[in-house]
């Protein structure tokens, strides 16, 4: 339900969606290397003489140190947000004139809807199925600024990492940041009409590849080799991440129609001409076994046994039975109660019971359920026997409570 006040506002302007936090974020981490290594990225991705192909080359032969490569991880963390704003993450079909573009609205809803749809057809959450917001969109989210935990954001860490290492002004670190310079200036200079620049550019390129073995290699012992390995462990999560969201959003479409048509097959269910269709034409076990066995297990079904640990299924044993009016017989002395519930037993064969007396009702009853009778008086098989059908009572009552749990278990 919407909250009326400020309603209006929203209708009657734009909210302005942008990746602004994020791109602050990333401001702060812009220390020492990383500086050039972001500039020399945005300046590969932003050339427009080089080729597809060239750039993609180039991206490769210097991304041979990964994590040292900062600018091409931190700048496609941004462009991955900027997909997600404008939409265009979200595949175009190209099967239809006129596709219709994806957009953030969409991304949202789409994203809701899986929130309440994987409950439905597979039980827990859908951060369960690694389907939770953060892991549609944690990237806009500040999952790498903030923590439900006690450890520190990896943004925080990535900083400290920086900075320690930049403070230390390595000869390594000077060189890399120099051979980052000579590439972006060598891609500044290319023109259109520009021939055989290739030999240059790859010759920049590789001396861009041997800076970063050497400033690695530099990191190989501490007090740096600590501030390594949280680099590489922090660029890990934040590309795991991307990829993460990346999965998720490109097939969520997909994702949510085979949840709904889950649900929708699900529902035909109700009807039995249609169930007995759907169990004769559908190929899949599970799904002939769900229409098959659906009557059964609507039938156990009964919200007054739904219960969700052990100790809340004695006590509601407890419950029901005193509910049901149980025990209705209370004194084996009793012998014509006792003898009226044996004939109520379901498991007691009552077949030539109507002209026997009660003792004899309670005697053959004993019998039939391996109750000893011989040296024992008709109290004592009174008793006995009444005690076996209380505990029937309980027992059957446990096994209702035990197919309700079994039907009502999402498998």
């Amino acid at each position: 339900m919407a909250v009326n006040k400020g309603l209006k506002s929203l209708a009657e302007s734009s909210p302005n969606f942008s990746n602004q936090a994020l791109q602050n974020a990333i401001n702060e981490l812009k220390i020492g290397w990383v500086i050039k290594s972001i500039e020399l990225d945005t300046a590969i991705q932003e050339n427009t003489v080089l080729t597809t192909s060239q750039k993609n080359d180039v991206k490769d032969t210097i991304n041979n140190i990964s994590y040292l490569n900062a600018g091409r991880y931190l700048n496609d963390l941004e462009r991955h947000t900027d997909t997600i704003l404008d939409g265009s993450i979200l595949p175009i079909d190209t099967e239809v004139a006129n596709p219709t573009p994806g957009t953030f609205l969409e991304i949202l809803q789409t994203v809701q809807a899986v929130q309440g749809l994987v409950p439905q057809l597979y039980g827990g959450t859908a951060a369960d199925k690694s389907r939770s917001v953060n892991d549609h969109l944690g990237t806009l989210n500040n999952i790498f600024l903030e923590t439900d935990d006690s450890t520190q954001p990896v943004f925080t860490t990535l900083k400290e990492s920086i900075q320690f290492i930049a403070n230390a002004n390595l000869a390594t670190e000077t060189a890399l940041e120099a051979a980052y310079d000579d590439l972006k200036s060598f891609l500044n200079t290319v023109r259109d009409d520009s021939t055989d620049f290739q030999q240059t550019l790859d010759t920049f390129a590789t001396a861009v590849a041997t800076a970063h073995t050497n400033f690695n290699n530099a990191l190989a012992s501490e007090p740096y080799l600590t501030k390594r390995e949280q680099l590489e462990q922090d660029r890990g999560r934040i590309t795991a991440q991307v990829a993460l969201e990346n999965t998720n959003l490109t097939g969520i479409r997909d994702y949510v129609s085979s949840l709904t048509n889950g649900l929708s097959y699900a529902g035909v269910a109700e009807d039995e001409s249609l169930r007995k269709l759907m169990s004769r034409v559908a190929q899949t076990p599970a799904w002939v076994s769900y229409f098959e066995d659906y009557r059964k297990n609507a039938d156990n079904l009964n919200p007054i046994y739904t219960t969700d640990t052990d100790f809340d299924k004695s006590a509601l044993i407890n419950q029901v039975y005193t509910d049901s009016g149980l025990p209705d017989v209370r004194d084996p002395l009793d012998l014509i109660g006792v003898a009226n519930k044996a004939k109520r037993d379901g498991r007691i064969d009552t077949a030539g019971f109507d002209p026997l007396t009660a003792a004899q009702v309670i005697t053959k009853s004993c019998e039939q359920l391996g109750i000893t009778t011989a040296n024992r008086s008709i109290y004592s098989q009174s008793e006995l026997l009444l005690n076996n059908m209380n505990q029937e009572d309980r027992d059957r009552i446990a096994r209702a409570l035990d197919l309700n749990e079994d039907s009502n278990t999402l498998s």
